[in-house]
């Protein structure tokens, strides 16, 4: 065996170390782990409730509005408060655009360049390039002339020594199979993605006042109104108002407009740019419909409440599958969670070796590992910052994956015909979804599934609107003073990357303990007191290497599963500086 150690994993959230035995060519056991211990839920502790998810939402730069989401509706589900149908629609659409930004932005940005080679694009002709990319989209910029200035602005790149996400990378890797006119395309739709996300932060922006980091949830709803005619002169003390210059309104029809200008510019390009890439990727790319499937056991939380009642129905349901035949969906309860500490830094009441659900005991961290500065974690009786979570005592595998085979086992047929169809344009049977290409392809999917039910919600608001139904918060339980001695809430949603999880219990007017169990707790799990792995270092096993020094087939399936770890501090080394290297360990030979 020899033990190969990534550190740091890049293009992934946070900081990620990854340890694997190779046997021979190929994987044989997997360790990750990660780096930094967050502790945000003690930052929450002591707070006033109605100001959590400001602090909440700040776990991730970049999954920021689904952190805030979930923890005002874990403080909501705590103290009984229903919020308005507009609210709702808000809050979808709100959450809607950070998924299609995430899919979008971080495929062509975290993924792209594990199948694509940006320096063999530059030997592609433009031409023939423009052919095929006619042939896989209706994108604009697919012209020989557009294309060969996406040669030379790459060119120019790749001779710098600021080359940003083309620096460093494993060109002329032999795992690289597309030719360099396909190379060629993706790099295009790559630049052209970054310049989409524009429209999705300014909506981001309209909804929720800044992006990243969301300021106008609620507790009760969300601080955004329509325009309703009142007053519009400046009481005493007020602030002055300034000229709206460029920015509408939010719930006016000029801001409505510019959300359905934004949700028709994802939809082409979801259909016309980003769906048919990853579609052809899956088709150049067979084997990869084989490799990584992992634990088969996926969870789903559910996300995007399509009513006002207290358990509503849900666009993406709440659910349990087990195996690749569709199956009736099992039942999910928040008395179902629990996490492992067993290999985890922390010291937990009642011991290490048995599960703990959310809020019942103190983990506190307790370094486990060897001695800095670390190199491996070989031999070491805790290897990782992330806790275990299981359901039912059960790892499982959350994301865009897991959404879609619960709703493929609830039977919803808006889903169904839409994965038959990616499966049949591959050209592989249904067993491909089950792999590192299928977490690829049912990200994109899902992508083109939600920017058609986002149609939908904005009809819905705009109805609302124009009928005379303004509401959008519900304040009557914002005074303390009508709040129980104690009260516990929780929320169970989705991130882009899979389930998460927030829980809150509140003493009296301040938050007395808070827990998250977010995707990367499930799908960066360590092992538990069983030794069972978690999702990723399950479906690592296996992988082929075909070059230990440069393993870009083990990255491919990591960042199949989007891991995104809270950014903090890091240990460094003696230097100050945070070691960055490929190594075996020491002893070993490849």
């Amino acid at each position: 065996m020899t033990r190969l150690v990534i550190d740091p994993v890049t293009r992934v959230g946070g900081h990620l170390h990854l340890e694997v035995d190779l046997d021979g060519r190929a994987v044989a056991d997997a360790w990750l782990s990660g780096t930094t211990f967050r502790g945000f839920e003690r930052l929450l502790e002591g707070r006033d409730p109605r100001d959590a998810w400001l602090l909440a939402q700040r776990v991730c730069g970049s999954c920021t509005a689904v952190h805030g989401l979930a923890s005002v509706r874990a403080v909501e589900s705590a103290l009984a408060v229903r919020i308005p149908t507009n609210a709702r629609l808000v809050r979808n659409l709100l959450t809607g655009v950070q998924y299609l930004r995430d899919h979008v932005v971080r495929f062509y940005d975290r993924h792209s360049f594990d199948w694509v080679d940006a320096a063999a694009a530059l030997e592609a002709d433009p031409g023939a390039a423009a052919t095929l990319a006619r042939s896989l989209g209706d994108w604009p910029g697919s012209t020989a002339a557009d294309l060969a200035d996406v040669q030379d602005r790459l060119r120019a790149l790749l001779a710098t020594d600021r080359s940003g996400a083309f620096a460093a990378g494993w060109w002329g890797h032999p795992a690289y199979e597309l030719s360099p006119e396909a190379d060629l395309v993706f790099v295009s739709h790559y630049l052209a993605a970054l310049e989409w996300q524009r429209g999705a932060v300014r909506v981001q922006t309209l909804f929720g006042g800044k992006s990243p980091h969301p300021q106008t949830y609620l507790v009760g709803g969300m601080a955004i109104a329509p325009p309703w005619g009142g007053p519009r002169q400046t009481l005493p003390g007020q602030h002055p108002t300034l000229a709206e210059r460029d920015a509408p309104v939010a719930l006016s029809d000029r801001g409505l407009r510019l959300v359905e200008e934004f949700v028709a510019s994802a939809r082409a390009f979801v259909e016309n740019a980003y769906l048919p890439d990853v579609l052809y990727l899956a088709a150049q790319y067979p084997a990869w419909g084989r490799l990584g499937a992992g634990l088969g056991r996926y969870l789903s939380n559910g996300e995007f409440p399509e009513d006002d009642t207290s358990r509503p129905g849900l666009f993406l349901p709440r659910g349990r599958v087990a195996g690749r035949e569709p199956v009736e969906a099992q039942p999910v309860e928040q008395a179902g969670f629990a996490e492992y500490v067993a290999q985890s830094h922390y010291r937990a009441e009642g011991g290490d070796a048995v599960a703990h659900r959310p809020l019942a005991v103190v983990a506190e961290p307790a370094w486990g590992g060897p001695p800095p500065p670390v190199t491996s974690f070989e031999g070491s009786p805790k290897y990782s910052w992330v806790k275990a979570p299981r359901y039912d005592d059960e790892p499982l595998e959350v994301g865009p994956l897991a959404r879609l085979l619960v709703a493929r086992a609830v039977g919803r047929t808006e889903v169904t015909r839409p994965l038959e169809e990616a499966v049949a344009a591959i050209g592989a049977g249904p067993d491909v979804l089950f792999s590192t290409m299928g977490r690829l392809v049912a990200r994109a999917v899902e992508a083109q599934l939600l920017v058609k039910r986002m149609e939908g919600w904005l009809a819905e608001l705009r109805e609302n609107l124009a009928r005379g139904n303004l509401a959008v918060a519900d304040v009557t339980k914002w005074p303390a003073s009508v709040w129980p001695a104690q009260s516990i809430g929780w929320s169970l949603g989705e991130a882009p990357g899979g389930a998460l999880g927030h829980w809150v219990r509140i003493d009296g007017e301040r938050i007395g303990r808070y827990e998250i169990v977010d995707a990367s707790s499930w799908n960066c799990s360590p092992r538990d007191s069983q030794g069972r792995r978690g999702a990723c270092e399950e479906a690592l096993v296996g992988t082929p290497v075909a070059d230990p020094t440069r393993p870009l087939e083990i990255l491919r399936t990591v960042h199949s599963f989007d891991p995104c770890l809270a950014c903090a501090v890091h240990a460094l080394d003696g230097r100050g500086r945070r070691p960055a290297a490929i190594r075996i360990a020491p002893g070993r030979r490849p």
